[in-house]
């Protein structure tokens, strides 16, 4: 059990974002709007959690895609819904402070 939560939440190999962005991943941001305007990464794309599901034609099912929030939970709800709906490479990139600092 400690090993799923641990991978839902992204824990586990590191994921080196910087190259993934380099590469083309997409940044999806699930918080809400006022949280995303007092702060977030350029570049990302603010979808709020509950409006994901109805915006998944907007991305490549085959192309990466990095999600944060504000802690992690609700990118990792995130990342498996994506998941779910048959995108290939999705990683939970937790809370968007640590993100962008992983960016650097």
């Amino acid at each position: 059990m400690i090993n799923t939560l641990k991978k839902m939440l992204g824990f586990g190999p590191e994921t080196n974002y910087k190259e993934l962005v380099q590469n083309g991943a997409t940044i999806i941001d699930v918080r809400t709007l006022g949280e995303y305007q007092s702060g977030h990464i350029k570049g990302s794309s603010n979808i709020p959690l509950d409006t994901l599901g109805a915006q998944l034609q907007k991305w490549d099912k085959n192309k990466p895609i990095i999600t944060c929030c504000a802690s992690g939970m609700r990118s990792a709800s995130a990342k498996n819904l994506l998941l779910s709906k048959g995108f290939k490479q999705v990683y939970n990139g937790g809370g968007w402070a640590s993100l962008q600092r992983k960016l650097k």
